[in-house]
């Protein structure tokens, strides 16, 4: 099944970590380098894009405990300068919210993370967004916006006077003994272990070095492998050796109170950096970067646990650890459906750039052997002008749709470079020189069409 997915997606290597009643189990497949031929194992490393997450949350509630913060405090009690308006007007928003996702922070506000590695770029990224609009009024709605996590790195930060990995690494790492595990800020030397990057190209998987944002490094950006997540895994289900204040903040990362958390679906609340299904007593997160991506799940009353990490952004890991997890509990695992997000836009932006090429090959042809105005049906050379008017209108319309959708669609040029497939930006050149090629071969036509048509007048024929 895992490798039938990984063909299906182009992912090139994959690692599974599988709890089941205290015995874990590692599966690994594929290959951590593709070009050397350098096989996944234990102790490769991953990054964990959003699954990281849980570990941010898991701090707020450390400090919490020791009282240095309050969930009910709002965020200018640390950042004075934090000032997001709703309709205009500027409000308040609290450390639960930004927890719960329930903020009112745009989803689409992943755009404004700066690129960079140096230390300042996290107070940069939050003071990008400080003043932005909010789509909902704090507290009112659930929407998933991953710099609510950034914004809590910085608190973290202010309280503690610690740089915020640090802190997760002193206080939450160290003591559950993650000592392979580190934050990824684009400045530390990379050790051996860790995976190379790939993204989809042409449904081949291509070695990808991803640009670095420090400044989303409490929302994506945890260096860990399957070993180390072991033991995150265990201190979740309340099992091995873990200080009594640790355990207690991890209980209550489990809760989700109707009252504050974010509603995702019926049944199913976010808190803490957990999608929790509290009827099922699951707990689950995906995480996707650039070049990675994961996936947990974990059931706290029956005991079991599915952790998979890959070197691809990619539904291998959603869809192989929600396979692992049916198939422990007795119940049938599905078919790839090849509705991959990133994969898909692959297939289709790779056919379009095909059809893109023939396009532009029979414009060229086209213009190379010129274009006839010889009507002699004053009548068919008007229709024909009218028609060619129209054609005319219609590409530069589509030219300027070309140009603009990634916008209408809340991206930018940067994002679909940094996150798609480069046949995106292939197709997007082509069809734009198709469509010039297009109006230009139109634009002859009318010419011809009124040049026929003036020396006809004047010949009186």
């Amino acid at each position: 099944m895992a490798e039938s997915v990984m063909l299906k997606t182009a992912t090139p290597g994959v690692a599974a970590l599988i709890s089941n009643q205290g015995k874990t189990e590692f599966k690994l497949y594929g290959y951590a380098d593709a070009e050397q031929q350098k096989l996944i194992a234990e102790d490769t490393l991953f990054e964990l894009g959003s699954t990281t997450k849980a570990f941010t949350a898991l701090a707020v509630i450390l400090l919490q405990q020791e009282g240095r913060l309050s969930y009910s405090d709002p965020v200018t009690d640390y950042l004075p300068w934090f000032g997001p308006a709703f309709k205009g007007a500027k409000t308040g928003i609290t450390i639960n919210q930004l927890l719960a996702h329930t903020s009112g922070i745009p989803a689409w506000s992943i755009r404004l993370i700066p690129e960079g590695t140096t230390a300042e770029m996290l107070e940069n990224t939050i003071h990008k967004i400080s003043d932005i609009e909010l789509d909902t009024y704090p507290g009112a709605g659930y929407q998933y916006a991953t710099v609510n996590y950034d914004i809590l790195a910085l608190i973290i930060e202010q309280v503690t006077g610690m740089s915020y990995q640090d802190y997760v690494a002193h206080n939450i790492l160290m003591p559950l003994g993650m000592t392979d595990s580190y934050f990824a800020t684009g400045q530390e030397e990379e050790p051996e272990q860790l995976s190379k990057g790939y993204r989809v190209f042409f449904g081949k998987s291509i070695a990808y070095d991803a640009p670095r944002y420090y400044g989303n490094i409490a929302a994506g950006y945890l260096v860990t492998n399957v070993k180390d997540l072991e033991r995150w895994v265990h201190a979740q289900l309340d099992t091995g050796n873990i200080p009594d204040h640790l355990r207690k903040a991890i209980r209550q990362s489990h809760e989700a109170s109707p009252e504050t958390a974010g509603l995702e679906a019926e049944g199913q609340y976010y808190s803490y950096g957990w999608s929790n299904e509290q009827d099922e007593q699951v707990i689950r997160h995906s995480g996707s970067n650039p070049n990675y991506s994961s996936q947990v799940i974990i059931n706290l009353e029956q005991q079991t646990a599915v952790f998979v990490l890959a070197n691809l952004n990619s539904a291998a890991p959603s869809l192989i650890a929600s396979n692992i997890y049916e198939n422990i509990n007795g119940n049938a695992m599905k078919a790839y459906k090849y509705d991959d997000t990133y994969n898909l836009i692959d297939v289709v932006f790779s056919f379009l750039v095909l059809l893109a090429v023939i396009s532009v090959t029979l414009k060229g042809i086209r213009l190379a052997g010129g274009s006839r105005g010889d009507i002699r049906n004053e009548r068919s050379r008007s229709r024909k002008r009218v028609i060619a008017g129209l054609s005319l209108s219609l590409r530069l319309l589509l030219l300027l749709l070309i140009v603009i959708w990634p916008y209408l669609i809340q991206y930018n040029y940067y994002m679909i470079s940094v996150w798609m497939s480069s046949a995106v930006f292939i197709w997007m050149g082509l069809a734009a020189v198709s469509c010039v090629l297009s109006a230009i071969c139109q634009c002859i036509t009318i010419a011809g069409l009124l040049k026929n048509a003036g020396v006809r007048s004047i010949t009186g024929r």
